[in-house]
């Protein structure tokens, strides 16, 4: 058992190099130096620095972490069975009071098959943590323990107003059967994601007029329809009938990088299987010439150098649309790729 500074990761198994070259880019800029690390396929990246966790990075700025935490300890050797007695004088190292308590494991092939372990020692924790008076649902603060193994684990800790609401960071959205694609899910959690409530409310109002740029056979364009949204979808490939039937939706049999508009419209949607840059300059022109207010587009990520690829990609957009807000992250639907909001402020 030992005790630990610095910043805990989960993300996207395969991205935790990622993850963690974020992580120190992001320390960087507040003048905090530490060591980031990573093994591939754990679906987790730490940054270890005695100020990383006093800095203020928060989950909501990074692109690769599905939920960051401050780590607050490590531990390893746990007995099969006394692993809670070994954790607990790690636990009351920690003087805060927790509001709540959750034990998990990252969404790796190693991390699912401890999900039993996991419910278990959640009951047990709570349990010791209740005779100790050490919870307090007034507390900003939400204690996490995050099994790497059945012997090893790491204590975490978050101010619960600057976590993910999901356990693990991961939004569990169930495919709709009317939806033509699965690549609706992808739409449905960028929504959910990279707005907040008073957004959606705000920002998505039936009759507003929508772009979908390569649209076949119609995913995306399904999550507008069913917020009552005119959508113009342009593709060459064969459209879902019932979304052409439901008049709501105009099909352009037109290129996806050579369309243009003939007046602006609230909303793009861009989900195009092309090189990433070329989709980052075509989201610029559009932003840029006032073509829309908001937009959601995909970047294909490369097999190497993601990281300096999307940060490429963003700086695009930016330079060919000065002012534009970006927000931008990997979510759990996606794959090789990540999601962009883009909002042209009023």
């Amino acid at each position: 058992m030992e005790q630990a500074q610095g910043l805990l990761a989960f993300c996207r198994p395969g991205f935790e190099a990622e993850c963690a070259q974020e992580l120190a880019a992001l320390a960087a800029q507040r003048g905090t130096c530490g060591l980031a690390r990573s093994q591939r396929g754990d679906g987790l990246a730490e940054f270890i620095g005695e100020d990383a966790a006093r800095v203020g990075i928060g989950w909501e700025e990074t692109i690769f972490a599905r939920q960051l935490l401050e780590l607050i300890g490590r531990a390893a050797n746990l007995p099969a069975n006394d692993r809670l007695g070994v954790l607990l004088p790690l636990v009351e190292g920690d003087p805060r009071r927790w509001c709540d308590v959750r034990v998990e494991a990252p969404d790796s092939d190693a991390g699912r098959e401890l999900a039993a372990l996991c419910r278990g020692l959640t009951s047990a924790l709570v349990a010791a943590l209740k005779s100790r008076q050490r919870l307090d649902r007034r507390s900003p603060w939400r204690l996490h323990l995050c099994m790497t193994s059945g012997r090893s684990g790491l204590l975490a800790a978050v101010e619960v107003a600057r976590a993910p609401p999901w356990p693990g960071g991961i939004p569990r959205l169930k495919f709709p059967r009317e939806a033509p694609s699965r690549s609706t899910l992808k739409l449905e959690e960028a929504l959910l994601v990279l707005l907040d409530e008073g957004e959606r409310e705000r920002w998505l109002k039936p009759g507003m007029r929508a772009v979908d740029l390569g649209a076949a056979p119609g995913g995306w364009t399904w999550q507008l329809v069913r917020r009552s949204i005119h959508v113009t979808a342009v593709d060459n490939g064969p459209m879902d009938r019932a979304l052409l039937d439901s008049g709501l939706v105009e099909q352009r049999r037109e290129d996806g990088f050579r369309y243009r508009p003939v007046k602006a419209v609230d909303w793009l949607v861009c989900d195009m299987v092309e090189q990433p840059a070329r989709v980052a300059a075509r989201m610029a022109e559009w932003l840029g010439n006032g073509w829309c207010r908001f937009a959601i587009f995909n970047l294909k990520l490369p097999m190497k150098k993601r990281y300096e690829e999307v940060q490429r990609c963003l700086a695009r957009v930016r330079e060919g649309a000065p002012g534009v807000e970006l927000r931008a992250r990997q979510l759990y639907h996606d794959r090789e790729e990540i999601t962009v909001f883009a909002h042209r402020p009023a």
